[in-house]
């Protein structure tokens, strides 16, 4: 009971840093469906330099450093979505679809030129941190605290009060909810919408970066991230695109997510004996049903998806 709790939080985690950076970018009015692809680019950025950060710095810096390199690498990809939905106002659906395709490839391709030149393995794609990644790891009694369970905790507050509480929070609302109206009061519409897509790179780089750290010491960049960005999808429309519906969201499809882990022990424990096929679906199987039965009722910022034109009313 003890390792499912612990790979709920984990997968919880995961899911709220990457649902709530897809909640800015469509509280902006983009549409964000790369999340996919971004979390892998983000995991790729945080694994090299895990890979090559000296194993003697002190693991503050080991955090920090990583977690940088995660955040800047998201936001650099998702600036693709950016430009070409914002600046050339191109379809934000298959300009998501392209970044989901892309960012595995471009990972896969990068980290075999560096084995390559490394003299490693020159038909792997496969990052090994493990030593590094200990530096996240506190274990109080059999329990793993990884410290991606605070920062999650801690964004999600943070994204609560940014986006009720503040000024920028309720102009960036705005621009996704009516963007005319507020590009009639002041409000660059351009600029905000920018600025969405960027919190959400951020947001999604780290959630790759958290999700290479659950368990693995080493990341074939072929797997992906195994549809958690599209899980992130069905936890933000879950919970409504607001914060504190999205954390529960997350705890719920974590724990389903969990289940496939652990589902040894907890088949025992109930006395199901079901496949582990069954447990491996499971996630993905209430992602489709809360898709069906919540998105009819769903209340999506307005204008996410719709290019802004500044000569509309």
């Amino acid at each position: 009971m003890l390792l499912l709790i612990q790979y709920t939080l984990i997968f919880a985690s995961v899911l709220v840093l990457v649902a709530l950076g897809g909640c800015f970018s469509e509280h902006s009015g983009v549409i964000n469906i790369g999340l996919e692809g971004i979390m892998v680019i983000g995991a790729l950025g945080g694994a090299l330099m895990m890979k090559y950060i000296p194993e003697s710095m002190a693991a503050p810096f080991v955090i920090l450093l990583v977690i940088l390199a995660s955040v800047l690498l998201g936001m650099l990809f998702s600036l693709l979505l950016g430009v070409a939905a914002i600046r050339f106002k191109a379809d934000q659906t298959l300009v998501g679809t392209a970044l989901n395709l892309l960012g595995p490839a471009a990972a896969v391709v990068l980290v075999r030129a560096i084995n390559t030149a490394e003299s490693v393995d020159n038909v792997s794609s496969t990052v090994a941190y493990g030593a590094a990644k200990r530096s996240f790891i506190v274990n109080i009694g059999k329990f793993e605290f990884n410290w991606f369970m605070l920062v999650a905790l801690l964004v999600l507050v943070v994204s609560y009060v940014v986006l009720y509480k503040t000024r920028f929070g309720l102009r960036l609302c705005a621009c996704g909810e009516h963007p005319q109206a507020a590009d009639s009061v002041g409000i660059n519409v351009y600029k905000m919408r920018y600025a969405g897509v960027l919190i959400s790179g951020a947001f999604g780089g780290l959630g790759g970066l958290v999700y290479i750290t659950a368990g693995v010491s080493e990341w074939k960049f072929e797997n992906g991230v195994a549809g958690f960005g599209f899980l992130a999808l069905a936890v933000m429309i879950f919970g409504q695109w607001r914060p504190v519906n999205i954390g529960l969201a997350a705890v719920l499809f974590g724990l389903f997510r969990a289940l496939s882990n652990v589902y040894t022990g907890f088949d025992a424990l109930v006395a199901l004996k079901l496949p582990s096929t069954i447990y491996n679906m499971l996630p993905y199987i209430i992602s489709l049903a809360v898709l069906v039965f919540v998105s009819g009722k769903s209340r999506a910022p307005k204008a996410e998806g719709i290019p802004y034109d500044k000569g509309a009313r």
